[in-house]
């Protein structure tokens, strides 16, 4: 198994994105998703050493999800598995972004394991995503975060989503949470809109920053700002790229994040403001790289 002060542990969901076929809107192909597992691949593929915890079922979906993670290079034996289906995300892209419409109930994807005592063995702890809200997954991820604040370094990107099929106010509530247990947050403005509503994201960072946190600021083309307790906000403009795909771009965005806090074999929450900024830009390109065809895996840096 994967671990150590340079590894992260990635907890969460695995599912299928049911994507529509390029010209023919009625046909749809199925697509590695999920946040977490999406953030797995890329760390793995960046270079970072990464154990993904999930639930694995026993059909088709799942060994395709297996190999996937297996290919990247990730560490897949804290998964969970049982004999339920795989969850799907029906993606809907538009104008406005992609919204999805899921099926998520009595699947293998949310029985995930404990592994809270595991966070320990490793440099960082990712969680996020559909899992931190729908049960049983949700108690699983609070576990492991409330160890993962204790012992290692607590990743926290709560990836709300407009149109997620969830009850508002539990799914708000326990976002805020992680938010709060976290050392490190990484979110766009719509999660924080829809977080702390009627409150500017940029005072919900400088909020959450003030308690010892980095917290990290992602408003798609617009590009980033990250917030520290101690220093001004430091902001990067996003990769200039032809935009051919957005789904898994964040997820991609964190992988590079992770990547860059992690580069000199251990990872930190208080980088100082030279390495703020050279790890906006790693994650910016990172995300570029996404956009820039289809699929959700970052392409690796020339040169790395």
């Amino acid at each position: 198994m994967t671990g150590g002060p340079g590894a992260v542990l990635v907890m969460g969901e695995a599912l299928v994105d049911l994507v529509p076929v390029a010209g023919d809107g009625g046909v749809r192909t199925a697509q590695f998703g999920g946040a977490p597992a999406n953030v797995a691949v890329g760390l793995a593929r960046l270079g970072t050493p990464v154990s993904f915890a999930g639930g694995l079922g026993d059909d088709g979906f799942a060994r395709m999800i297996e190999e996937r993670l297996r290919a990247a290079g990730a560490d897949v034996s804290l998964c969970a598995r049982s004999g339920l289906p795989t969850a799907l995300a029906v993606a809907e892209p538009d104008s406005g972004g992609t919204g999805y419409h899921f099926h998520l109930q009595e699947t293998a994807t949310f029985r995930l394991p404990d592994v809270s005592a595991r966070t320990a063995g490793f440099g960082a702890v990712y969680v996020g995503g559909l899992a931190a809200v729908v049960e049983p997954a949700a108690s699983a991820v609070r576990e492991a975060a409330l160890a993962a604040a204790r012992h290692s370094l607590l990743v926290v990107d709560p990836n709300v989503r407009r149109d997620r099929t969830l009850g508002v106010d539990h799914g708000a509530a326990a976002l805020r949470e992680l938010c709060r247990l976290a050392h490190v947050v990484k979110a766009s403005d719509e999660d924080l809109d829809r977080l702390w509503p009627g409150t500017d994201p940029e005072d919900t960072c400088r909020e959450l920053a003030a308690g010892g946190r980095l917290v990290v600021l992602t408003r798609g083309a617009k590009g980033s700002t990250a917030y520290t307790a101690a220093g001004a906000p430091v902001s990067v403009p996003a990769t200039p790229v032809r935009v051919v795909n957005t789904i898994g771009a964040g997820d991609a965005f964190a992988a590079g994040l992770l990547t860059r806090l992690g580069a000199r074999g251990s990872f930190t929450a208080a980088p100082d403001p030279d390495e703020v900024r050279d790890m906006l830009f790693a994650a910016s390109e990172a995300a570029a790289s996404v956009c820039a065809r289809a699929g959700t895996e970052p392409s690796v840096p020339a040169g790395a």
